[in-house]
């Protein structure tokens, strides 16, 4: 009795340490333990990188005229599913100068995923970009920032780096002012600000407080002194 007593109590504070380092590599931003990652530059310079995630949307062309206007290049996630869907829209986003980003096909909660699923929405995307845009992208975001296991196979295979963010915005959610203070709250130099310009992968997405939130934060932070680049040239 004492022995398997033992050996279960044994067995269960295995399970709870191999538990809890699958929720660190998920959850925390600087592990490695799922592939090469970043969340933030070096901050040698004062300067910081905007990305959006979930595009390309119809809303993507209003936020590409903004970034024209404010002469900024930013770095873009998209989805291979909606790819398919506006592919004239990634290819402005390329033909602009935007650097482009994998963020998976369907955009799922990829914990607990089995590696060859992983691979699969990695894979397809990557093709479905370089074929619609001419780019073939050498990172990746996971959707919702949570990485699992098969992730460091396919970044290698892919050659992709994965790309995280200092601060993201909850643009989903908020308004554009509470937007706008959260990033200008936490921002610092070499930072890498995430937003979205569209909502996982549904249809004609509303992110009219996103635009609002980009229209408003750019004059701030150059107010503050920042300059824009995309995530690589944060690391140039």
């Amino acid at each position: 009795m004492r022995r398997a007593t033992a050996t279960y109590l044994t067995s269960g504070a295995l399970l709870g340490s191999v538990s809890a380092v699958a929720a660190y590599g998920t959850l925390s931003k600087s592990s490695q333990l799922f592939g090469p990652t970043i969340y933030r530059g070096p901050g040698r310079r004062r300067s910081l990188a905007l990305t959006f995630d979930d595009g390309p949307s119809e809303g993507t062309l209003h936020l590409l005229d903004l970034l024209d206007q404010a002469e900024i290049r930013a770095t873009f996630f998209l989805c291979g599913k909606n790819v398919q869907r506006h592919p004239a829209i990634a290819g402005k986003v390329a033909a602009a100068g935007h650097e482009i980003g994998n963020h998976t096909y369907s955009h799922p909660y990829l914990p607990l995923r089995s590696p060859r699923f992983i691979e699969r929405e990695f894979t397809e995307t990557q093709r479905i970009i370089t074929a619609e845009t001419g780019i073939t992208p050498t990172m990746l975001r996971p959707p919702y920032g949570l990485r699992w296991f098969g992730m460091g196979t396919v970044q290698a295979k892919l050659s992709l780096l994965a790309v995280l963010w200092t601060v993201i915005g909850n643009d989903w959610s908020l308004p554009a002012r509470r937007i706008v203070q959260r990033i200008t709250g936490a921002i610092t130099p070499g930072g890498i600000v995430c937003l979205h310009d569209g909502r996982a992968v549904r249809p004609k997405p509303n992110i009219s407080e996103t635009l609002e939130a980009v229209k408003r934060l750019i004059p701030v932070l150059r107010d503050e002194g920042y300059e824009f680049e995309t995530v690589s040239g944060l690391f140039s």
